[in-house]
């Protein structure tokens, strides 16, 4: 009975995990508590390199190897638990012809799971022959998720790294609201932020259904340490909530959609990952650097109002979102974007190796 109950415990964990499409709110499942050990020892460690570099480079580790151990986790629990069925059913080893003890039984399960078929040991009543049969399916079975399970993954993830590498050459690296408002100043097309936002609607939507049917997303990292998923969501929240309340001459229709949309993305996947709103520590936006994201944007050629008005309705959205983009980059280790670029910041395409 512990055989079967551990089998049905790890095939349903893993069906909610590949095929069910939604989210799944139980906290107590393999997967959730898998993630929880695995990640929190991960990131603990990240946490003593001293070295950003070193730091990234071991964070990127972290989705595809905990992706390839938690596969691994799930077939050694089935090995282990049809182990024990094959032991109670009294499998037999050959050409001793003995009774297997648990260890043999063990053998025999991993040799069945992988549809190895040596013959050494086989079982010996109905319901053992049963047993090897319905493993041998679910080894094969199980691996056909894995091999379609990989592919949509990363499908998904190049699906939102597309759009988060173009935002370099719009918003700067790393990029900023401010950066990406003031490049569109400069080149006299202030307008185009619609079309732009609009773009990043639709992106914000596909992050939300697949981040959500599929979290470990959520720790894969992107192609540069001065990139990621959520600085990209905060840069395009600032950028809506700095059109709604004070640029003026564009339409506003498509901030706030994408702020809504974006805003709905921060707060569901913070649900999703246990992880509670948390006010940033720092003023991201205090007087002064407003007062010099005004003056660098209307030298741009950007209308933008400077009245308490103004001011106060930025503060309000800003209330919305920036405890929950905070938390999600707090929990994975990632930098929030500023308004305004550092001095002397190049653009990514503008450096390599060499330059």
């Amino acid at each position: 009975m512990v055989g079967v109950v551990l089998v049905l415990i790890i095939l349903w964990d893993a069906f909610e995990t590949v095929v069910l499409p939604r989210r799944v709110a139980r906290r107590l499942r393999i997967t959730g508590i898998y993630y929880r050990v695995f990640g929190e020892l991960w990131f603990a460690i990240a946490e003593r390199l001293r070295d950003a570099r070193r730091r990234e480079a071991f964070l990127s580790l972290f989705g595809p190897l905990s992706l390839i151990l938690l596969l691994a986790t799930w077939a050694a629990g089935l090995v282990l638990g049809f182990g024990l069925i094959h032991w109670e059913a009294g499998a037999r080893a050959t050409p001793v012809e003995e009774t297997a003890n648990f260890w043999t039984a063990l053998y025999f399960s991993g040799s069945s799971f992988f549809t190895l078929g040596l013959g050494d040991v086989a079982p010996r009543t109905g319901f053992g022959r049963t047993a090897a049969v319905v493993e041998a399916g679910t080894g094969f079975v199980l691996l056909a998720l894995v091999v379609g399970y990989l592919p949509v993954l990363y499908q998904a993830f190049s699906r939102r790294e597309v759009e988060i590498s173009m935002l370099d050459e719009w918003a700067g690296s790393p990029p900023s609201a401010g950066e990406l408002l003031r490049r569109l100043g400069r080149w006299g097309d202030v307008g185009a932020v619609s079309v732009f936002l609009s773009r990043w609607e639709e992106w914000a939507a596909d992050l939300l259904e697949s981040h959500i049917s599929y979290p470990i997303l959520a720790g894969f990292r992107s192609q540069h340490g001065n990139q990621s998923w959520v600085a990209g969501l905060t840069t395009i929240l600032d950028a809506c909530a700095l059109v709604i309340s004070s640029v003026e001459g564009v339409p506003h229709r498509s901030a706030h959609l994408t702020f809504a949309m974006a805003r709905h993305v921060a707060v569901d996947l913070c649900q999703v990952l246990g992880t509670p709103p948390l006010a940033p520590e720092k003023d991201r936006l205090p007087p002064a650097e407003l007062a010099r994201l005004r003056v660098t944007l209307r030298e741009a050629g950007v209308t933008i109002r400077g009245d308490q008005t103004s001011a106060a309705a930025l503060g309000d959205l800003r209330a919305m979102y920036e405890p929950y983009v905070n938390s999600l980059a707090d929990f994975l280790l990632l930098p929030l974007p500023n308004w305004l670029p550092e001095p002397g910041v190049r653009d990514n395409w503008q450096k390599s190796k060499w330059v």
